[in-house]
């Protein structure tokens, strides 16, 4: 490259100051515009595969472009093929909606870009960790024994939980020996209910447990594991020969939101001495809500728990809380020091990546401390408050409805339901009818909604847990669904 083909951007050395400065404050005018109008977007983007791809050149520049270009293209050729989860109108999945205060944190944490893997690597990472997560154990309601760790996805959280667990079968050496060892390894079985997610068969592969190890148990009308069902299944596993050692619970499943009966599964595990871990990945941080504590009961006996900010605390992802009763146990099956990462001050604080599988670790707490700072626990409380009477609002729309169905109980704010027009009693027509439904909804752009399969029957999901979702979203989506009904009748 001749010298005069260079620019300012692409001399040795970073962007300069003025130059970041101009287009940071550009890209911030960007976002809060981009949510000034989000509602001018289709929620989901109308585009075939490769669409996006095909607009982007096959081989990277070799000469620097500018920043004007560049959000040209983001304009062009990026958005037009975004899904906005933060659309008031995404009520699919579990919305996960990032707020001004969180994105704030993240820019500021990416200008830090700290590695909190010791304490020494960044001392305010560890500590304001340590604090953040407390402060989330007190809104929980969580007893002073969890401790707790920031961890990125709810599945990376269960699957420490279970490794925890693992480490806890104390009579096999599985840390040294693996599960492939010389010694006689006995056939692991971990237990969870037909409705658990899927995130736990994940980390059953990833840690030598297997899926077959993987013990599925019944649940009742309502979705909820069956403790008798589970005592059974332990009996009959340890007669024939398995090593029952953990047990997952959940609060809030991910197809219909409902709750495990902890207490009595928790009945269970110490009965059988089997470690307890709870996924509250969604509707976990509702136990902040004096109304909504009951959902907690039985978790101050768990082993472990995950509760997932990003899902429903407006956190931009990632963002897992982990807790446990038991840090010495996930501390003995992760720690592993090399001489290079020895520090002088080792003996008196908590080096972070003694406790799980990763080394570096993001500067996360920002967004927690930001958001909790900025909206204020009541504030958080009053928001996600909202959302569960617009679901309940929802909810009981379904049961007025001649044409439509309620199809599970709903806790908290996602509804589970179905086109059942009152003269159609086919099954294979109502399901036929629910899935052009679905379909000619998402189709408009003004609505995304998934579905799921309850007792073989497809079923319709509305989640209602967008930090822009109001009132009036929720009733245009109510019309829209009537609507395509009936055009389909």
């Amino acid at each position: 490259m001749k010298k005069q083909e260079l620019t300012t951007a692409h001399q040795l050395g970073d962007m300069p100051a003025e130059e970041f400065k101009k287009y940071g404050y550009e890209l911030i005018d960007w976002i809060a515009e981009y949510f000034t109008t989000i509602e001018k977007y289709p929620v989901v983007p109308n585009i075939k595969t490769g669409d996006i791809k095909n607009k982007l050149p096959e081989n990277p520049p070799s000469l620097p472009e500018s920043f004007e270009k560049i959000f040209s293209d983001v304009d062009e050729k990026i958005i037009p093929g975004v899904t906005h989860w933060n659309h008031p109108n995404f009520m699919a999945y579990f919305n996960s909606t990032s707020s001004g205060p969180g994105i704030l944190a993240e820019l500021l944490s990416a200008a830090l870009n700290t590695n909190g893997m010791l304490w020494k690597t960044s001392p305010s990472t560890t500590e304001l960790e340590r604090v953040t997560v407390d402060w989330m154990r007190q809104m929980l309601g969580l007893p002073e024994p969890f401790w707790g760790i920031i961890y990125d996805t709810a599945s990376v959280s269960s699957m420490h939980g279970i490794a925890a667990a693992r480490e806890e079968v104390s009579e096999y050496n599985f840390r040294h020996k693996g599960l492939t060892g010389k010694e006689k390894t006995p056939m692991l079985r971990l237990y969870a209910s037909e409705q658990a997610h899927s995130s736990i068969e994940k980390g059953a592969i990833l840690l030598g447990i297997g899926i077959d190890g993987v013990r599925k148990i019944p649940v009742d009308n309502e979705f909820r594991m069956i403790p008798e069902k589970l005592s059974k299944a332990i009996s009959e596993d340890k007669a024939n020969g398995w090593r029952p050692f953990c047990v997952v619970a959940t609060v809030g499943t991910t197809s219909t939101t409902s709750i495990d009966p902890v207490e009595k599964i928790a009945d269970v595990c110490e009965q059988e001495k089997l470690w307890l871990h709870v996924d509250a990945a969604h509707a976990g941080v509702t136990a902040m809500l004096p109304e909504m504590k009951y959902i907690f009961n039985g978790v101050e006996r768990a082993d472990s728990l995950v509760v997932n900010p990003h899902k429903w605390m407006f956190t931009p992802i990632d963002l897992s809380l982990f807790y446990t009763r038991k840090p010495d146990v996930l501390k003995r099956a992760f720690s592993l020091v090399p001489e290079y990462l020895k520090t002088a001050e080792d003996s008196s604080v908590e080096n972070l990546m003694d406790y799980g599988i990763q080394l570096g670790r993001r500067f996360r707490a920002l967004k927690l401390w930001f958001i909790i700072r900025y909206f204020g626990v009541n504030g958080i409380i009053e928001r996600l408050r909202e959302h569960i009477r617009l679901g309940q609002m929802f909810a009981s729309w379904i049961d007025k409805h001649p044409d439509f169905e309620r199809m599970a109980p709903t806790p908290f704010s996602t509804i589970c339901f179905r086109a059942h027009p009152t003269r159609m009693n086919d099954e294979g027509m109502i399901e036929w009818l629910n899935e052009q439904l679905l379909q000619k909804i998402n189709e408009t752009g003004k609505l995304f909604i998934s579905h799921t399969k309850l007792n073989e029957k497809f079923v319709l999901r509305v989640s209602i847990s967008g930090l822009r979702t109001e009132e009036r979203h929720v009733i245009d989506a109510w019309k829209l669904i009537q609507n395509k009904l009936k055009e389909l009748l």
